[in-house]
């Protein structure tokens, strides 16, 4: 019988991880808090239970949006079990979301994570001692291994039949205790007969929580019987009040279970592998130039020999095999004209203009994996959370950013995670400018064209371009618009660890799969319309004349907008375009629209087309300016505002015209 179960745990304590190896899945999972901004669900792949994977979380309190979603699920919903992943390394810190997932009373198994790296520090931790203090079962996992996490399954799937039991045994002071019994019993009055979990929503009110009040519902009676409880508990303390003070009780609790079944040894405060790298890597002065360098060394190598050569591999496929071999099939069919125009420049000449840069969108892919799963990433957000922050800006929305360099429409998604909502808009308005992997091929192209010798330092710029023009954007815009304090931000630095070699590989997998797919379908489809509307007329009569054509007449119209950026030229403007509906098609439209398929055609035409100035300022113009209509139609819906999004795009495209009008201006000053 299939269950209903949620999997519930802090932030990086590897619950996506966990949830990946569960259900098969394959979820973006990333070293920071905010990466799962929304629950997702997915079948168990033995057993066919449903798994929800929650927000990462530190409480039950209504303070963010992931705490919200959470509590809200687990409270309503009711899953028949609560899969609750702690992290080993980090015990104390994670049972205190423990502790109040058991005040709900529901059937909880919980999987104590990261177990490899608690043994490499040397520490013995007794999981079946820790399950005796608990009341809970407790099953030792390492999720990015799959070790034992067969096991978590079996324990819950025990729990949602009945037959294995969890008692919770929480033992607080005597007047914490008393205090969240009085309350209890006010609140039983009115529910006892209801299925709420009338423990939690006890300390709930002991600690102030107004939405806890509001959900219950209670007489004003009630109130004020609770509000005389509440000041008596804070007059136990000389200082207190009722929220610390329950949070003391707890982490009291925490401190007597963990230290009955977790031993340090000797050397608890010896500096870890971890702590010496940091002192290096995030060094006040050494961090931003460390950070430089590790992103210039992997455009270098993206755009190196090996990416090169690798290109070239791809683009012979298409060229050099597969264009002639439909050449000799047309020619035998005795095709007409027309059919030699559509199948070897639109489609073939189209899709494989996007297809030989798969290898440098492969490399990249794979280092910034690297990247990711060693735990450097999370110390990024951090090293830019400190520059953030003293330009104003909140360091949380880096996280968001920085999931910009993948994608931009799930990066925008990312900006839920942070609490204040101007902070959010703010962040949502300046993601789009991260370079996201589409627009590497633009990148590439031009690069390889004008800038032969120095193609990863010209792509190395462009992405540290966009970061500059998101950081002075958001200067701005929060001394204007968005005028107010900055929210705190606290983040939890991960262990390095050795990536593994199954997890980097799925996950570039999943990148260069998407790439893939959108060269096969909308790449596809677009190269083949670029070239019907080159080709035809508004009668649609045939012509030789691209310009007498429709996208001829239509960019030409459009074009003198950009004879100040220096690439006036209504190709161009009509590539331009068509990335508004994906930023791939910028190039698949440049190589029907000027070379007609060939490479050396396209190379030639674009040198007629652009001087390396003009170039530049047009790789600018494509970085910054409005994103695709994917990411649009996600800032959208999460402003909750077609007058935002509109808002969004104009100030972007205004940004990048007058950053790509910059740049060939007063690049002409100095370049003739």
């Amino acid at each position: 019988m299939a269950h209903k179960m949620a999997l519930a745990g802090n932030p990086n304590c590897g619950k996506t991880t966990l949830f990946n190896v569960l259900t098969g899945s394959n979820q973006y999972v990333g070293n920071w808090p905010g990466v799962t901004v929304q629950k997702k669900v997915g079948k168990t792949k033995v057993g066919h239970s449903e798994i929800v994977d929650l927000p990462g979380i530190y409480s039950l309190s209504p303070y963010t949006m992931e705490e919200i979603v959470t509590r809200d699920y687990i409270i309503d919903e009711n899953p028949e079990v609560i899969i609750n992943i702690i992290d080993g390394t980090n015990l104390e810190r994670n049972l205190y979301l423990t502790v109040q997932l058991m005040e709900l009373g529901r059937p909880m198994v919980i999987a104590v994570n990261m177990m490899d790296d608690v043994e490499q520090k040397g520490w013995k931790l007794d999981c079946n001692k820790l399950a005796v203090e608990l009341g809970i079962p407790v099953v030792p996992i390492t999720a990015r291994r799959g070790y034992n996490v067969d096991q978590v399954l079996k324990k819950a799937e025990k729990l949602a039949h009945g037959k294995e039991y969890c008692i919770p045994k929480i033992v607080y002071d005597t007047k914490t205790q008393n205090a969240l019994n009085d309350i209890l019993f006010i609140i039983s009055e009115k529910h006892y007969d209801k299925a709420i979990p009338l423990q939690f929503f006890a300390g709930k009110l002991l600690e102030g929580d107004e939405q806890a009040a509001k959900k219950l519902d209670l007489s004003k009676n009630q109130m004020a019987r609770i509000e005389e409880i509440i000041v008596a508990y804070e007059g136990t303390a000389e200082y207190g009040d009722r929220e610390t003070m329950l949070a003391d009780a707890r982490y009291k609790y925490i401190e007597q279970v963990a230290k009955k079944s977790l031993n340090k040894g000797k050397d608890a405060n010896k500096l870890t592998v971890s702590d010496k790298i940091d002192k290096i890597v995030t060094n006040r002065f050494l961090a931003i130039p460390i950070f430089l360098l590790m992103m210039l060394g992997m455009f270098l190598l993206t755009f190196g020999p090996i990416g090169t050569v690798l290109s070239d591999w791809v683009d012979y496929l298409f060229q050099g095999l597969l264009a002639p071999g439909v050449k000799l099939l047309l020619d035998n069919a005795s095709a007409p004209d027309w059919a030699y125009g559509l199948f070897l420049d639109a489609i073939i000449g189209g899709v494989s203009g996007i297809l030989v840069f798969l290898p440098q969108i492969t490399i990249l892919f794979l280092c910034l994996s690297l990247l990711e799963d060693s735990g450097y990433m999370a110390r990024a957000a951090f090293i830019m959370d400190r520059l953030l922050r003293k330009l104003g800006l909140s360091g949380k929305s880096f996280i968001p950013m920085l999931m910009g360099f993948g994608c931009t429409t799930p990066a925008v998604m990312a900006a839920r995670a942070l609490d204040n909502e101007k902070d959010r808009k703010l962040t949502m308005m300046l993601t789009p400018f991260m370079s996201c992997g589409a627009r590497l091929p633009i990148y590439a192209l031009f690069a390889e064209l004008f800038f032969e010798k120095n193609q990863g330092l010209i792509v190395f710029t462009m992405y540290i371009l966009g970061i500059v023009v998101a950081i002075i954007t958001g200067v701005v815009l929060k001394n204007t618009l968005f005028k107010g304090n900055v929210a705190p931000f606290v983040m939890e630095l991960p262990q390095y660890r050795l990536p593994l070699l199954k997890s980097i590989l799925l996950h570039v997998w999943e990148k260069v799969k998407g790439f893939i797919i959108k060269a096969g379908t909308i790449i596809f489809a677009m190269s083949i319309l670029v070239w019907v509307f080159q080709n035809f007329n508004t009668s649609f009569q045939m012509v030789t004349d691209a310009d007498q054509s429709m996208l001829g007449q239509f960019g030409a119209w459009i074009a003198p907008i950009f004879i100040p950026l220096g690439f006036g030229t209504w190709q161009a403007s009509v590539a331009l375009l068509t990335g508004l509906i994906a930023k791939e098609s910028v190039v698949s439209t440049i190589t029907v629209l000027f070379a007609g398929g060939s490479q050396a055609a396209l190379s030639s035409a674009l040198a007629g087309a652009f001087t390396p100035l003009s170039a530049f300022a047009f790789m600018a113009f494509s970085l910054l300016y409005m994103p695709c209509i994917s990411a649009f139609v996600t800032i959208r819906k999460e402003m909750g505002s077609m007058k935002w999004a509109l808002g969004t795009a104009v100030m972007q495209t205004g940004i990048a015209y007058f950053v790509g009008l910059l740049i060939y201006q007063i690049g002409s000053l100095f370049i003739h």
